[in-house]
Protein backbone atom coordinates (compact mmCIF):
# COMPACT_ATOMS: atom_id res chain seq x y z
CA UNK A 1 0.00 0.00 0.00
CA UNK A 2 1.20 3.50 -0.82
CA UNK A 3 0.18 6.78 0.75
CA UNK A 4 0.66 10.33 -0.45
CA UNK A 5 -0.41 13.63 1.10
CA UNK A 6 -0.81 16.97 -0.66
CA UNK A 7 -1.16 20.24 1.23
CA UNK A 8 -3.35 22.65 -0.70
CA UNK A 9 -4.18 26.32 -0.46
CA UNK A 10 -7.46 26.70 1.46
CA UNK A 11 -9.27 28.23 -1.50
CA UNK A 12 -7.99 25.50 -3.82
CA UNK A 13 -9.13 22.83 -1.36
CA UNK A 14 -12.60 24.38 -1.21
CA UNK A 15 -12.86 24.47 -5.03
CA UNK A 16 -11.57 20.90 -5.30
CA UNK A 17 -14.25 19.71 -2.90
CA UNK A 18 -16.97 21.49 -4.88
CA UNK A 19 -20.48 22.38 -3.82
CA UNK A 20 -21.59 19.86 -1.20
CA UNK A 21 -18.43 17.83 -2.00
CA UNK A 22 -19.74 17.11 -5.53
CA UNK A 23 -16.31 17.31 -7.20
CA UNK A 24 -14.71 15.25 -4.46
CA UNK A 25 -17.34 12.52 -4.85
CA UNK A 26 -16.80 12.50 -8.60
CA UNK A 27 -13.04 12.17 -8.08
CA UNK A 28 -13.56 9.21 -5.77
CA UNK A 29 -15.73 7.56 -8.39
CA UNK A 30 -13.11 8.05 -11.10
CA UNK A 31 -9.88 7.23 -9.29
CA UNK A 32 -8.69 3.78 -8.26
CA UNK A 33 -6.94 5.13 -5.15
CA UNK A 34 -8.79 6.09 -1.97
CA UNK A 35 -9.08 9.85 -1.56
CA UNK A 36 -9.70 11.88 1.61
CA UNK A 37 -9.74 15.63 2.13
CA UNK A 38 -9.43 16.95 5.68
CA UNK A 39 -9.14 20.69 5.86
CA UNK A 40 -6.57 21.55 3.21
CA UNK A 41 -4.74 18.19 3.31
CA UNK A 42 -5.57 15.71 0.56
CA UNK A 43 -4.57 12.08 1.18
CA UNK A 44 -4.30 9.38 -1.49
CA UNK A 45 -4.01 5.71 -0.49
CA UNK A 46 -3.87 2.50 -2.48
CA UNK A 47 -1.63 0.49 -4.74
CA UNK A 48 1.49 2.45 -5.80
CA UNK A 49 0.45 2.69 -9.46
CA UNK A 50 -3.08 3.77 -8.52
CA UNK A 51 -1.79 6.46 -6.16
CA UNK A 52 0.62 7.75 -8.79
CA UNK A 53 -2.12 7.92 -11.44
CA UNK A 54 -4.50 9.62 -9.01
CA UNK A 55 -1.84 12.17 -8.07
CA UNK A 56 -1.45 13.16 -11.74
CA UNK A 57 -5.20 13.80 -12.06
CA UNK A 58 -5.33 15.75 -8.78
CA UNK A 59 -2.31 17.83 -9.80
CA UNK A 60 -4.02 18.74 -13.08
CA UNK A 61 -7.22 19.67 -11.24
CA UNK A 62 -5.28 21.84 -8.80
CA UNK A 63 -3.44 23.55 -11.66
CA UNK A 64 -6.73 24.32 -13.42
CA UNK A 65 -8.14 25.84 -10.23
CA UNK A 66 -5.01 27.94 -9.73
CA UNK A 67 -5.35 29.18 -13.32
CA UNK A 68 -8.87 30.40 -12.54
CA UNK A 69 -10.94 27.62 -14.08
CA UNK A 70 -14.29 26.74 -12.57
CA UNK A 71 -14.20 23.01 -11.91
CA UNK A 72 -17.21 20.75 -11.74
CA UNK A 73 -17.77 16.99 -11.66
CA UNK A 74 -17.70 16.96 -15.47
CA UNK A 75 -14.26 18.59 -15.48
CA UNK A 76 -12.79 15.33 -14.21
CA UNK A 77 -13.88 13.56 -17.40
CA UNK A 78 -12.12 16.23 -19.46
CA UNK A 79 -8.95 15.94 -17.39
CA UNK A 80 -8.76 12.14 -17.43
CA UNK A 81 -9.71 11.94 -21.12
CA UNK A 82 -7.03 14.45 -22.07
CA UNK A 83 -4.40 12.70 -19.98
CA UNK A 84 -5.28 9.33 -21.54
CA UNK A 85 -4.74 10.90 -24.96
CA UNK A 86 -1.50 12.63 -23.89
CA UNK A 87 -3.15 16.03 -24.32
CA UNK A 88 -3.10 19.06 -22.04
CA UNK A 89 -6.37 19.44 -20.08
CA UNK A 90 -5.79 23.19 -19.78
CA UNK A 91 -5.45 23.50 -23.56
CA UNK A 92 -8.90 21.95 -23.99
CA UNK A 93 -10.67 23.90 -21.27
CA UNK A 94 -8.95 27.20 -22.14
CA UNK A 95 -10.48 27.19 -25.63
CA UNK A 96 -13.47 29.42 -24.87
CA UNK A 97 -15.51 29.58 -28.08
CA UNK A 98 -18.20 31.91 -26.73
CA UNK A 99 -18.56 34.14 -23.70
CA UNK A 100 -21.65 36.19 -22.80
CA UNK A 101 -22.24 37.56 -19.32
CA UNK A 102 -22.22 34.49 -17.05
CA UNK A 103 -22.19 32.04 -19.96
CA UNK A 104 -18.83 30.59 -21.00
CA UNK A 105 -18.78 27.86 -23.61
CA UNK A 106 -15.65 25.74 -23.98
CA UNK A 107 -14.96 22.10 -24.91
CA UNK A 108 -15.23 19.66 -22.03
CA UNK A 109 -13.80 16.58 -23.76
CA UNK A 110 -11.04 15.85 -26.25
CA UNK A 111 -13.53 15.11 -29.03
CA UNK A 112 -15.36 18.36 -28.36
CA UNK A 113 -12.04 20.18 -28.74
CA UNK A 114 -11.45 18.37 -32.04
CA UNK A 115 -14.98 19.32 -33.11
CA UNK A 116 -14.58 23.07 -32.53
CA UNK A 117 -11.13 23.00 -34.16
CA UNK A 118 -12.64 21.24 -37.15
CA UNK A 119 -15.39 23.86 -37.48
CA UNK A 120 -12.71 26.55 -37.50
CA UNK A 121 -10.56 24.82 -40.11
CA UNK A 122 -13.06 23.21 -42.47
CA UNK A 123 -15.91 24.55 -44.55
CA UNK A 124 -18.16 21.60 -43.72
CA UNK A 125 -18.01 19.65 -40.46
CA UNK A 126 -20.12 16.64 -39.51
CA UNK A 127 -20.62 15.99 -35.80
CA UNK A 128 -21.97 12.47 -35.31
CA UNK A 129 -22.72 10.92 -31.94
CA UNK A 130 -25.22 10.26 -29.16
CA UNK A 131 -27.38 12.72 -27.27
CA UNK A 132 -25.67 14.97 -24.77
CA UNK A 133 -22.29 15.21 -26.47
CA UNK A 134 -22.63 18.94 -27.16
CA UNK A 135 -22.84 18.70 -30.96
CA UNK A 136 -25.65 21.21 -31.40
CA UNK A 137 -24.78 23.46 -28.45
CA UNK A 138 -21.17 23.93 -29.55
CA UNK A 139 -22.23 24.50 -33.17
CA UNK A 140 -24.63 27.26 -32.11
CA UNK A 141 -21.91 28.79 -29.90
CA UNK A 142 -19.51 28.84 -32.87
CA UNK A 143 -22.24 30.39 -35.02
CA UNK A 144 -22.95 33.11 -32.44
CA UNK A 145 -19.22 33.89 -32.23
CA UNK A 146 -18.88 34.04 -36.03
CA UNK A 147 -21.85 36.42 -36.28
CA UNK A 148 -20.63 38.67 -33.47
CA UNK A 149 -17.13 38.81 -34.97
CA UNK A 150 -18.69 39.66 -38.38
CA UNK A 151 -17.18 36.61 -40.04
CA UNK A 152 -20.66 35.85 -41.42
CA UNK A 153 -23.73 37.99 -41.99
CA UNK A 154 -26.36 35.55 -40.81
CA UNK A 155 -27.07 32.26 -39.09
CA UNK A 156 -29.35 29.71 -40.72
CA UNK A 157 -30.76 26.86 -38.64
CA UNK A 158 -32.55 23.96 -40.28
CA UNK A 159 -33.77 20.49 -39.50
CA UNK A 160 -35.88 17.85 -41.27
CA UNK A 161 -39.48 17.93 -40.02
CA UNK A 162 -39.97 14.21 -40.36
CA UNK A 163 -42.75 13.97 -37.77
CA UNK A 164 -45.06 16.01 -40.04
CA UNK A 165 -43.82 14.43 -43.24
CA UNK A 166 -42.59 17.91 -44.27
CA UNK A 167 -46.29 18.92 -44.65
CA UNK A 168 -46.25 21.80 -42.20
CA UNK A 169 -49.90 22.64 -42.87
CA UNK A 170 -50.83 20.09 -40.23
CA UNK A 171 -49.70 22.62 -37.62
CA UNK A 172 -51.56 25.88 -36.84
CA UNK A 173 -50.05 29.35 -37.08
CA UNK A 174 -47.53 31.10 -39.30
CA UNK A 175 -44.29 29.53 -40.51
CA UNK A 176 -42.50 30.43 -37.26
CA UNK A 177 -45.15 28.66 -35.20
CA UNK A 178 -45.06 25.67 -37.52
CA UNK A 179 -41.31 25.07 -37.34
CA UNK A 180 -40.95 25.93 -33.64
CA UNK A 181 -41.56 22.36 -32.35
CA UNK A 182 -38.91 20.96 -34.68
CA UNK A 183 -36.26 23.59 -34.05
CA UNK A 184 -36.83 24.09 -30.33
CA UNK A 185 -33.40 22.63 -29.33
CA UNK A 186 -31.71 25.19 -31.57
CA UNK A 187 -33.84 28.00 -30.14
CA UNK A 188 -32.94 26.94 -26.62
CA UNK A 189 -29.23 27.00 -27.42
CA UNK A 190 -29.52 30.44 -29.03
CA UNK A 191 -31.30 31.91 -26.02
CA UNK A 192 -28.55 30.45 -23.82
CA UNK A 193 -25.97 32.34 -25.89
CA UNK A 194 -27.64 35.71 -26.41
CA UNK A 195 -30.11 38.05 -24.71
CA UNK A 196 -33.71 37.27 -25.75
CA UNK A 197 -34.27 40.82 -27.07
CA UNK A 198 -31.17 40.53 -29.25
CA UNK A 199 -32.23 37.13 -30.60
CA UNK A 200 -35.73 38.44 -31.38
CA UNK A 201 -34.21 41.44 -33.18
CA UNK A 202 -32.04 39.11 -35.25
CA UNK A 203 -35.14 37.09 -36.18
CA UNK A 204 -37.02 40.23 -37.24
CA UNK A 205 -34.15 41.34 -39.50
CA UNK A 206 -33.55 37.80 -40.85
CA UNK A 207 -30.04 37.84 -39.43
CA UNK A 208 -31.03 34.55 -37.81
CA UNK A 209 -33.28 32.39 -39.94
CA UNK A 210 -34.94 29.11 -39.06
CA UNK A 211 -36.56 26.91 -41.64
CA UNK A 212 -37.39 23.25 -42.25
CA UNK A 213 -35.02 21.46 -44.57
CA UNK A 214 -37.63 21.36 -47.36
CA UNK A 215 -37.36 25.17 -47.62
CA UNK A 216 -33.64 25.02 -48.51
CA UNK A 217 -34.22 23.76 -52.06
CA UNK A 218 -33.18 26.17 -54.81
CA UNK A 219 -31.23 28.52 -52.54
CA UNK A 220 -27.56 29.52 -52.43
CA UNK A 221 -26.40 30.39 -48.92
CA UNK A 222 -23.63 32.99 -49.02
CA UNK A 223 -21.94 34.66 -46.01
CA UNK A 224 -23.77 32.30 -43.67
CA UNK A 225 -23.16 29.93 -40.80
CA UNK A 226 -25.55 27.07 -41.53
CA UNK A 227 -26.45 24.33 -39.04
CA UNK A 228 -28.38 21.21 -40.03
CA UNK A 229 -29.55 19.45 -36.88
CA UNK A 230 -31.00 15.92 -36.55
CA UNK A 231 -29.41 15.05 -39.89
CA UNK A 232 -29.93 11.34 -39.32
CA UNK A 233 -33.53 11.96 -40.43
CA UNK A 234 -32.56 13.22 -43.87
CA UNK A 235 -32.74 11.06 -46.96
CA UNK A 236 -29.60 10.80 -49.13
CA UNK A 237 -31.32 13.09 -51.66
CA UNK A 238 -32.10 15.69 -49.00
CA UNK A 239 -28.54 15.58 -47.72
CA UNK A 240 -27.15 16.17 -51.22
CA UNK A 241 -29.65 19.00 -51.75
CA UNK A 242 -28.62 20.66 -48.48
CA UNK A 243 -24.85 20.39 -48.98
CA UNK A 244 -25.10 21.84 -52.49
CA UNK A 245 -26.73 25.00 -51.06
CA UNK A 246 -23.25 26.04 -49.86
CA UNK A 247 -22.27 29.52 -51.01
CA UNK A 248 -19.20 31.71 -50.77
CA UNK A 249 -17.80 32.64 -47.34
CA UNK A 250 -20.11 30.18 -45.64
CA UNK A 251 -19.63 27.40 -43.17
CA UNK A 252 -21.83 24.37 -42.59
CA UNK A 253 -22.14 22.14 -39.54
CA UNK A 254 -24.20 18.96 -39.78
CA UNK A 255 -25.12 17.14 -36.57
CA UNK A 256 -26.92 13.90 -35.91
CA UNK A 257 -27.13 10.59 -34.08
CA UNK A 258 -27.31 7.53 -36.32
CA UNK A 259 -28.79 5.48 -33.45
CA UNK A 260 -31.94 7.66 -33.38
CA UNK A 261 -33.24 7.47 -36.95
CA UNK A 262 -36.97 8.16 -37.32
CA UNK A 263 -37.18 7.41 -41.04
CA UNK A 264 -39.20 4.48 -42.41
CA UNK A 265 -37.28 1.24 -42.00
CA UNK A 266 -36.85 0.83 -45.77
CA UNK A 267 -35.24 4.27 -46.20
CA UNK A 268 -31.51 4.83 -45.71
CA UNK A 269 -30.36 7.78 -43.64
CA UNK A 270 -28.56 10.52 -45.54
CA UNK A 271 -26.17 10.90 -42.62
CA UNK A 272 -25.04 7.28 -42.98
CA UNK A 273 -24.74 7.54 -46.75
CA UNK A 274 -22.76 10.78 -46.69
CA UNK A 275 -20.06 9.21 -44.51
CA UNK A 276 -19.35 6.73 -47.30
CA UNK A 277 -19.55 9.31 -50.10
CA UNK A 278 -17.62 12.30 -48.73
CA UNK A 279 -15.15 10.81 -46.25
CA UNK A 280 -12.17 11.56 -48.53
CA UNK A 281 -13.27 14.95 -49.88
CA UNK A 282 -10.96 17.84 -48.98
CA UNK A 283 -12.25 20.55 -46.61
CA UNK A 284 -14.94 18.24 -45.23
CA UNK A 285 -14.39 16.77 -41.77
CA UNK A 286 -16.16 14.07 -39.77
CA UNK A 287 -15.93 14.12 -35.96
CA UNK A 288 -17.45 11.16 -34.15
CA UNK A 289 -18.47 11.30 -30.51
CA UNK A 290 -18.93 8.43 -28.07
CA UNK A 291 -20.49 7.83 -24.70
CA UNK A 292 -17.38 9.26 -23.03
CA UNK A 293 -18.26 12.65 -24.54
CA UNK A 294 -21.71 12.89 -22.96
CA UNK A 295 -21.66 16.00 -20.79
CA UNK A 296 -25.22 15.94 -19.52
CA UNK A 297 -26.29 14.22 -16.32
CA UNK A 298 -24.06 11.24 -15.49
CA UNK A 299 -27.08 8.99 -15.91
CA UNK A 300 -27.24 9.93 -19.61
CA UNK A 301 -23.81 8.34 -20.09
CA UNK A 302 -25.07 5.16 -18.47
CA UNK A 303 -28.21 5.16 -20.62
CA UNK A 304 -26.15 5.57 -23.81
CA UNK A 305 -23.79 2.79 -22.72
CA UNK A 306 -26.69 0.47 -21.85
CA UNK A 307 -28.37 1.01 -25.22
CA UNK A 308 -25.06 0.44 -27.04
CA UNK A 309 -24.52 -2.80 -25.13
CA UNK A 310 -28.10 -3.92 -25.82
CA UNK A 311 -27.72 -3.16 -29.53
CA UNK A 312 -24.51 -5.17 -29.65
CA UNK A 313 -26.23 -8.15 -27.98
CA UNK A 314 -29.13 -7.95 -30.44
CA UNK A 315 -26.70 -7.88 -33.36
CA UNK A 316 -24.90 -10.96 -32.09
CA UNK A 317 -28.19 -12.76 -31.55
CA UNK A 318 -29.40 -11.87 -35.06
CA UNK A 319 -26.23 -13.16 -36.74
CA UNK A 320 -25.87 -16.15 -34.45
CA UNK A 321 -22.71 -17.46 -32.81
CA UNK A 322 -19.44 -17.03 -34.65
CA UNK A 323 -18.63 -20.38 -36.35
CA UNK A 324 -15.51 -22.14 -35.25
CA UNK A 325 -12.79 -22.70 -37.79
Amino acid sequence: MARRQLTLDNNVAAELAGSEDSVLRALRGKLEADLHLRGNVLTLEGEPDDVAAAAVVVDEMVELIEQGHDVAPGTIEAVTGALDADESPAEILDDVVWRHRNTKVAPKTLNQKRYVDSIRRHTITFGIGPAGTGKTFLAVAMAAAALTERKVQRIILTRPAVEAGERLGFLPGDIQAKVDPYLRPLFDALFDMLDPDRVNGYFERNVIEVAPLAFMRGRTLNDSFVILDEAQNTSPEQMKMFLTRLGFNSRMVVTGDVTQIDLPTDQRSGLIAVSDILSDVQDISFVRFGGEDVVRHKLVQRIVAAYDAHGARDARAEHGPTPRT
